[in-house]
């Protein structure tokens, strides 16, 4: 278990842009408006051989008519409790506020070492007007510039000396599974739900989920990491400079993940913004399992499971071989049966065949239904192996690879999967020159 360092403070002062920093990428999504990050957002930091994980939370806010200001000061609250670190963030440029007394006095109140950090500090005149934070009676005041990255160096060794926890790097070997879909169909509802704690916000607003959020799930057998991501959207619908960065966190999300586990809202069965996630899942080789969730709002004896099955793969053609399950996760019913479903797509999509076995199965099947002649040009495939790399992938060898037909690799791809398990997991089939 790694020492967590939680980033708070009131909206604007460049909380994400310090945790990006620190993470050393683009991770959190970074915008003027105010309350942009709502979840808690984590990501993992290395100084100097320390390893720890760092939480970026939304601005801590009171009194707005932002209808997230509740859910953001929850979530700003249970980071603290969760830290073993806090770093309280400050604005040097606009001085103190209110709202940076608020957060003041309810850090004091926590008990956790605080290192109160004041940023967009880039001149010496502004070293000066910092020195105002030392009012707060939190101790030193660490002049940063999360911008250009001056004064950081100095804070990450302080702050380093704060840890009690080991402090080695965890492997990142788990399966990664991406919890994907259009907005409000349960995703964070899912995450909180297999965690049994509220890891993410949850409304009844589209949209809610900005970050994609990773969560460790070790319970039940299971042992991997999931990513919670911001609701996909048609572009059409993508109006806010936000909306597009989520939706592109969430394909980042879909990039980074093993499996996907594409939810779907049992009342709008399978539309085209589902399908067009479904594609984008399969063109990069990711496995899939297709949870139909509010399955406890259907009225039964409208459609049966077995109808609504049919009618799911026959929009997902021709990539059908996946597996679907009926869930509702505010009822608590079959999640464990989806994790278990995209446990096993995740071996199907690891495991490797040999050329022997590989060539003992497919030759006889090629025999019996050999690819069609091509202007008189006989196709002759010798033999099959499989190609390194995460995605399945198969290359036929032949005397004509140019002109075997696209329904001629479709058919061995269907023959792979009656032999081989492939259910929920893209495959490709390649023909080389022998």
């Amino acid at each position: 278990m790694s020492n967590i360092v939680a980033i708070v403070g009131r909206p604007n002062v460049g909380k994400s842009t310090f945790f990006n920093r620190l993470v050393e990428s683009r991770e959190a999504i970074v915008d003027p408006t105010s309350g942009t990050t709502r979840d808690r957002h984590y990501g993992k930091a290395e100084w100097n051989g320390h390893h720890f994980s760092i939480i970026d939370t939304g601005g801590y806010v009171q009194g707005s008519d932002d209808i997230f200001e509740a859910e953001i000061s929850k979530q700003v609250k249970l980071a603290i409790d969760e830290a073993d670190t806090i770093l309280f963030l400050v604005d040097t440029q606009q001085g103190i506020t209110g709202m940076d007394q608020a957060v003041a006095n309810m850090l004091r109140k926590s008990r956790k070492p605080v290192m109160l950090v004041a940023n967009k500090v880039d001149t010496g005149d502004k070293q000066i007007q910092a020195a105002e934070f030392y009012s707060f009676g939190l101790g030193e005041v660490y002049c940063i510039s999360s911008a250009s990255g001056m004064g950081t160096g100095e804070l990450l060794d302080e702050l380093v000396k704060t840890f009690t926890k080991p402090t080695e790097e965890v492997p990142d070997n788990l399966p990664r599974f991406a919890i994907v879909g259009k907005p409000n169909v349960g995703k964070s509802s899912l995450v909180n739900t297999l965690i049994g704690k509220e890891q993410n916000i949850v409304t009844p607003i589209a949209g809610t989920t900005r970050d994609p959020v990773n969560t460790q799930f070790n319970a039940f057998g299971f042992d991997v990491v999931l990513l919670d991501t911001a609701g996909i959207r048609k572009k059409s619908k993508v109006d806010e400079d936000i909306e597009f960065f989520s939706v592109l966190r969430s394909v980042r999300s879909i990039e980074e993940s093993d499996v996907c586990l594409l939810l779907i809202d049992a009342r709008e069965g399978i539309q085209h913004q589902d399908q067009h996630i479904f594609s984008m899942i399969e063109k990069n080789g990711k496995g899939v399992v297709i949870v139909v969730n509010k399955w406890d709002l259907m009225t039964k004896d409208t459609m049966t499971t077995k109808a609504y099955e049919e009618e799911v793969r026959r929009k997902l053609a021709p990539f059908k071989d996946v597996p679907i399950v009926f869930t509702s996760v505010t009822e608590k019913q079959r999640i464990h049966k989806a994790m278990e479903l995209a446990m096993q797509v995740y071996k199907n999509r690891s495991q490797r065949i040999s050329t022997s076995k590989l060539n003992e199965v497919m030759l006889p099947e090629i025999e019996h239904q050999p690819p069609p002649m091509d202007k008189n040009r006989s196709i002759r495939i010798k033999y099959v192996t499989q190609l390194p790399g995460t995605v399945p992938a198969f290359a036929f060898f032949c005397n004509f690879p140019q002109i075997v037909k696209d329904s001629y690799a479709r058919f061995l791809e269907n023959k792979m999967r009656e032999h081989f398990d492939f259910t929920g997991v893209p495959i490709r089939v390649f023909f080389r020159k022998k």
